[in-house]
């Protein structure tokens, strides 16, 4: 889990990981490798500031021997100015409910006057439930814009920016996300995952726009990284090469709805430590796309990309908190021309084939595949 803050165009400011929380006095932070997670005091608090973070501050990289009190959500918008914070929580143990069995954090406003106001009344005096004040692109790119960066892409080919094999880009600014219709370089010194959309900084990403006028099943290969496993209760906190990975499949830029993600302890792993991953429409899907086969599957959406084209789709493939010992993370990706070789064999790499060619190219159940958590 993990609390960030954001501007008004859905930009990170600063994030406070979970494991970089500093427990409350007596209690332990379960996140942290080598801690039990079963542990009973787990009790923190958090200030939220109204001012900028420090500067320098490293982000997306699994941080050693550091710990945070303070989140930093600096106001925006008309007076008196807004304040946004998001709480992630990614994955829980299995029969837990969706905050992990620890409900959410209590709010607690001390006035100027000293006086404590907690909870429900707390939310009613920072006017929790006023109308955000955020730039329209925050959420989406606006139609107008999806329109005339479609219209750009086709001037590079009819089903462009879809490209076979698929061309990956790196999450960096927005002008990076247009530049993949418009055709043009990156900027080399472009920031990372501030693009809007309220990424997390705790992640880098990967993305590819498919398009099933290709092949109507798209298959990609990779190897897996390691990471620490959790969702079966296990008792104590492990680590990994990274803290989480997942593949999303999305709509498109104009609807940034979420088709269906899955992550890692869900992906069965073959004996090589690769995984294979495929997407299509539901009604394309091949009968052999289940873990039990050693194969993830993510949908399409019937209606593509929710706002024009009903055969896009985009592909996100996402790093949570790489190791610095693990060069291949997305995190440590130099540009997009050097992305597959930066992450070796981590590089996704990918085809489009029909539901029957895939069908017969790959038997099940294939032999010497872990399978997925349950």
């Amino acid at each position: 889990m993990s609390l960030i803050s954001y501007d008004a165009a859905g930009r990170p400011i600063e994030s406070v990981a979970d494991y970089l929380i500093a427990p409350s006095d007596g209690a332990a932070n379960p996140f942290r490798a080598g801690s039990r997670r079963d542990g009973t005091k787990r009790d923190y608090s958090l200030w939220i500031i109204d001012a900028q973070p420090p500067p320098g501050q490293p982000v997306g990289m699994n941080l050693h021997d550091v710990s945070r009190d303070a989140l930093h959500a600096p106001r925006y918008g008309a007076a008196p100015g807004q304040q946004v914070v998001l709480y992630r929580i990614y994955a829980v143990d299995h029969g837990r409910d969706e905050t992990g069995g620890a409900g959410l954090p209590v709010p607690v406003l001390k006035r100027a006057d000293g006086v404590e106001v907690r909870g429900d009344a707390a939310c009613k005096e920072l006017r929790a439930a006023q109308t955000p004040q955020l730039d329209p692109a925050a959420m989406a790119v606006p139609m107008e814009k999806y329109r005339e960066l479609l219209a750009a892409a086709a001037k590079l080919g009819p089903l462009r920016p879809a490209t076979n094999p698929p061309t990956w880009y790196q999450q960096l600014d927005r002008e990076s996300l247009y530049k993949i219709y418009t055709g043009e370089p990156f900027a080399s010194d472009a920031p990372k995952s501030e693009g809007g959309f309220y990424p997390n900084l705790d992640n880098q990403y990967i993305r590819t726009i498919i398009n099933r006028k290709m092949g109507r099943v798209f298959v990609l290969r990779a190897k897996a990284p390691t990471t620490p496993r959790t969702v079966s209760g296990n008792t104590m906190m492990e680590s990994g090469q990274l803290r989480y990975w997942s593949w999303c499949s999305n709509q498109g830029f104009a609807n940034t709805r979420v088709n269906d993600c899955v992550h890692d302890e869900n992906i069965p792993v073959a004996a090589d430590g690769t995984y294979t991953l495929v997407v299509s429409r539901k009604a394309d899907r091949p009968r052999n796309a289940i873990p039990e086969c050693g194969v993830t599957w993510l949908p399409m959406a019937d209606d593509g990309d929710g706002a024009i084209d009903d055969d896009v789709t985009v592909l996100q493939l996402r790093h949570m908190l790489g190791e610095e010992a693990f060069p291949h993370a997305i995190q440590g990706v130099r540009s997009q021309a050097t992305m597959a070789q930066d992450m070796g064999g981590y590089f996704p790499r990918g085809r489009y084939m029909t539901t029957g060619g895939f069908e017969a190219l790959l038997p099940c159940p294939p032999r010497g595949v872990r399978p997925a958590a349950k």
